[in-house]
């Protein structure tokens, strides 16, 4: 009996590992309104991200893979509360320090801009071919409140403005 025990617990732990997709569940920072969920998956053509938004702002939103594992709010160089300030700068594992967007040559954690309709919602999926489940595991997904331009100006905000809605990606 002990060893069977033994082989099923070491098959749920393997299988625990070997999972190749990634959730984050997103809250809009104001109200803490629960506003959807991002997969995300690895494939051959490279990481799929999956989103399922509701209840944001209508239109175009910045959208980006942060650093940390953290949406809590934080004081910035000005001492100025800033929503979500704890997840860190979008994901740039090369130390780039460029905002180039989408597949540049800059940040990895540049996302392509999501566009909600009238009802705030928004249902899309695409591919981005140089990131993977196991880089961005333990990070944080980010929505701005305007879209990106992806330009380093504003750099404190990266183009898409403030910080609207945050998840941790497990």
């Amino acid at each position: 009996m002990k060893k069977v025990l033994f082989v099923l617990v070491l098959m749920i732990v393997g299988c625990y590992f070997l999972d190749d997709n990634a959730r984050s569940n997103v809250y809009l920072k104001k109200g803490n309104k629960h506003v959807g969920q991002v997969l995300f998956k690895d494939t051959p053509q490279g990481l799929l991200v999956e989103v399922d938004f509701k209840n944001l702002p209508a239109g175009e939103h910045g959208f980006h893979i942060h650093e940390n594992p953290s949406c809590e709010d934080g004081l910035d160089k000005n001492g100025i509360l800033q929503t979500a300030l704890k997840a860190g700068n979008h994901y740039d594992p090369h130390q780039t320090g460029k905002h180039l967007g989408p597949n540049g040559k800059g940040h990895k954690g540049d996302l392509p801009f999501l566009k909600t309709d009238s009802k705030g919602e928004t249902k899309t999926s695409f591919y981005v071919p140089n990131l993977t489940v196991k880089e961005i595991r333990e990070r944080s997904v980010i929505v701005h409140e305007g879209g990106d331009n992806y330009k380093d100006e504003p750099a404190a905000l990266g183009g898409g403005g403030k910080r609207i809605a945050c998840g941790i990606i497990r």
